[in-house]
């Protein structure tokens, strides 16, 4: 029987998608087990989240290095130790280089509050807001050396409705992010994500 498909999580912030992971994993949503969360903020709520997990952290102070390269190849290092097979990208704030990015090609993804390639960046929420689209939504993607330019593997939409606020918006795309999130990661674990250039297939069971 194969092993459980190993996982890194990556984040900066408060950690909602981290503790949707978590929860998924530990009732059998998917079959996979977190090893380590990797923060470049030690004081982020996630951290806490992942210590009453028990999930193993790994916390850097990127000032502490002269360039982005540098603590790469350090966590590089830590998730070869542990094995890890899929790079989960979660609130994580930090472009990333070749060196995670091509070790981990095919195998790091992130989710992204838009349905891109429209709104990318920063406050995608905001950007549709303020544009006025009547459809917005998030995507799953791998990553790649670009600013949310990956290979897009499945996108969910969400109807940006008359009597909305931009906090209800938010809500209803956070709500989307915790059912697509974990049932993306759930494809990985069962090997059925076919890449090719940037055409991502999910295979039938």
């Amino acid at each position: 029987m194969a092993s459980a498909l190993r996982i890194a999580v990556f984040a900066s912030g408060q950690g909602s998608n981290f503790q949707t992971l978590v929860e998924a994993t530990q009732s059998g949503r998917i079959d996979a087990e977190i090893v380590l969360l990797v923060s470049d903020k030690a004081k982020a709520p996630v951290v806490e989240r992942a210590h009453k997990a028990g999930v193993d952290s790994y916390v850097f102070n990127p000032k502490a290095y002269a360039k982005r390269e540098d603590y790469e190849l350090e966590i590089a290092a830590e998730l070869e130790r542990r094995q890890v097979d899929l790079v989960v990208l979660a609130g994580y704030m930090r472009l990333l280089t070749p060196v995670m990015v091509d070790r981990y090609a095919g195998r790091m993804i992130n989710i992204h509050p838009s349905l891109l390639p429209a709104f990318p960046g920063k406050d995608a929420i905001g950007q549709a807001w303020n544009y006025g689209v009547k459809i917005t939504g998030i995507t799953v993607h791998l990553v790649d050396g670009g600013m949310d330019t990956g290979a897009v593997i499945a996108q969910k939409a969400v109807e940006i409705r008359n009597e909305d606020s931009r906090e209800s918006l938010e809500e209803r795309i956070h709500a989307a992010e915790k059912e697509l999130y974990p049932e993306v990661v759930s494809w990985f674990a069962k090997g059925r994500v076919h890449v090719e250039g940037r055409k991502v297939s999910i295979l039938q069971k």
